[in-house]
């Protein structure tokens, strides 16, 4: 492990068993305006130490890893106390098995490795700043394997008990894949509005972010793959 003695905008933990692309991708990351690279671990080997004592904001997390894998350290880092760093997990598989079960364990997002350096970039910045991220074609693949599971009425029940109908229709558009401005729209509420929906949303259902709602939704039969859903404009609050 290698640490960076300057603070950043964005500090950055990389975690991958492949010399050349932890090299690479911290590299890449640490020439980036407001974005530093803290430290470098080649597994999930004593990732709690490592992140007290690098305190990173985001920790890009190879998932497939030969001591400690990706998901058993991504359910380390976000048991510790306090306020835990992001975790955005990168794959070579856009099928793998790993990537639910690390959803489900509160990591932020996805990105295979095959995706661009601006990718890679973007989908640090967005991370760090607290929403969600899932490659395209991930989504996909998640989407087609609730497909073939059809939900159980009781656990849609339980999941979505206490939610109000304005927040189950901002969370059945953030399964979309819409941002705010763009739910607010079709929803026609202030934007302010809809993050106020949200913030409900995962305080009721007790979830890190917009990638587990997501994950809720299709879970439970909120949303069923395909699909397509549109809202009056005098629907109420």
């Amino acid at each position: 492990m290698t640490i960076s003695p300057a603070s950043a905008d964005v500090r950055v933990l990389v975690v991958d068993d492949q010399h050349m692309i932890r090299a690479g991708f911290a590299a890449l990351l640490d020439a980036q305006e407001g974005i530093q690279v803290v430290g470098t671990a080649e597994d999930g080997s004593g990732i709690m130490e490592i992140v007290e004592r690098t305190q990173p904001d985001v920790v890009l997390m190879d998932i497939r890893m030969p001591e400690v894998n990706g998901l058993e350290a991504t359910r380390t880092v976000l048991s510790m106390p306090g306020e835990p760093p992001r975790i955005l997990m990168l794959t070579t598989f856009d099928a793998d098995e790993y990537v639910f079960a690390a959803l489900r364990a509160g990591a932020s997002g996805f990105l295979l490795k095959d995706a661009t350096p601006e990718e890679l970039i973007q989908a640090v910045r967005v991370v760090a700043q607290g929403e969600a991220l899932l490659s395209p074609r991930i989504t996909r693949t998640l989407i087609a394997d609730y497909a073939e599971r059809p939900p159980s009425p009781a656990q849609n029940k339980a999941l979505l008990e206490g939610l109000t109908g304005r927040e189950l229709d901002v969370m059945r558009l953030i399964s979309r894949g819409l941002p705010n401005a763009e739910i607010a729209a079709k929803l026609f509420l202030a934007e302010q509005t809809v993050k106020t929906h949200v913030s409900r949303i995962l305080s009721k259902l007790q979830l890190r972010d917009r990638t587990q709602i997501v994950v809720t939704a299709y879970e439970s039969g909120l949303v069923r793959p395909g699909e397509e859903t549109g809202y009056p404009a005098e629907a109420s609050d």
